[in-house]
């Protein structure tokens, strides 16, 4: 049993939820299951509102079959690859303490179900843009939900806040920062930024100018919150001097918040445009609807004979 400190309130918590008796007991974690609670509501947000996107509501249960998968080894390679602690590929699956995947990243995670959702839009032939479009959304319901689980195991947070009530700590937090004072809850500052973004690119969603738009809003949105937070975790995955999700996360913001610059002035060019499609529309909206169009005098002239 640990003990966790937040905002003054305090709580004795177990990462383990409970055991299973196979193998001579099977600890089951509640960062699994929060995780998995996670990625089952971003699912169900996929298969009520598929439709809406424009995406066949099977099509999408069936490449969540697929990208699941690949997103956990995809996750867990990409933690390797920058994990600064030395972490190699013979430990990939990690089985050998009883661990499992003890260390897993969400841009490694996003990047193996964006690859992977290309490659099942080849076999079931849906619209690429709308399934990103949907997905986005339910990238930041499972991220939201997700991020609790760090919470349990008392993992993903900062630097001293310096305050004698906003933060946390905990004994295990204690016990690696090697002081009880309190620490940023990056996980919370996470949570909560990607449940409110859920919220505002679902409403955006509705009314959508052109498809890959909730895509871009994602990338824009999570990736100007990792950029400042990534900054002030203790854990971070370093490339060089750099830690890697904080500039991954910069280019990400600005790359998305570009296309989206763009793409909406061209939208709105498109919208304001005026390309005639009949020659007599063309000329009732050069003279005036009340003037008589030349064409349509012998016709007059002719009823009344």
């Amino acid at each position: 049993m640990n003990t966790v400190t937040i905002f003054g309130l305090t709580f004795n918590i177990s990462p383990v939820a409970f055991e299973l008796p196979i193998l001579g007991g099977w600890s089951v974690y509640w960062y699994g299951i929060i995780i998995a609670l996670g990625v089952l509501s971003a699912l169900a947000y996929g298969i009520k509102n598929g439709n809406r996107f424009g995406i066949n509501p099977d099509h999408i249960f069936d490449s969540f079959l697929v990208v699941l998968p690949c997103s956990i080894l995809s996750a867990r390679a990409y933690y390797i690859i920058f994990d600064p602690s030395g972490s190699s590929f013979s430990d990939f699956f990690n089985f050998k303490d009883g661990q499992g995947f003890s260390g897993l990243a969400i841009y490694g995670g996003v990047i193996g179900a964006v690859i992977t959702i290309f490659i099942m839009q080849r076999i079931k032939k849906f619209n690429i843009l709308a399934a990103l479009d949907v997905t986005a959304v339910g990238f930041l319901i499972g991220q939201g939900i997700g991020r609790w689980g760090n919470f349990f195991n008392q993992e993903a947070y900062g630097t001293f806040t310096g305050s004698d009530w906003f933060g946390m700590t905990g004994n295990v937090i204690a016990r690696e920062m090697g002081s009880r004072d309190l620490v940023h809850p990056c996980f919370l500052y996470e949570s909560l930024w990607c449940i409110v973004g859920a919220v505002v690119l679902h409403y955006f969603s509705k009314k959508r100018k052109f498809k890959g738009q909730i895509a871009l809003m994602y990338g824009a949105w999570y990736g100007f919150e990792r950029t400042f937070i990534e900054l002030l975790r203790t854990d971070s995955l370093m490339l060089g001097p750099f830690k890697v999700s904080s500039l991954l996360s910069a280019v990400l913001c600005i790359t998305c918040t570009v296309l989206l610059i763009i793409l909406f002035k061209r939208t709105k060019e498109k919208e304001q445009s005026y390309e005639p499609v009949f020659s007599d529309v063309d000329e009732i909206t050069k003279t005036g609807e009340n003037e008589v169009i030349q064409d349509n005098i012998p016709y007059e002239k002719e009823r009344e004979n």
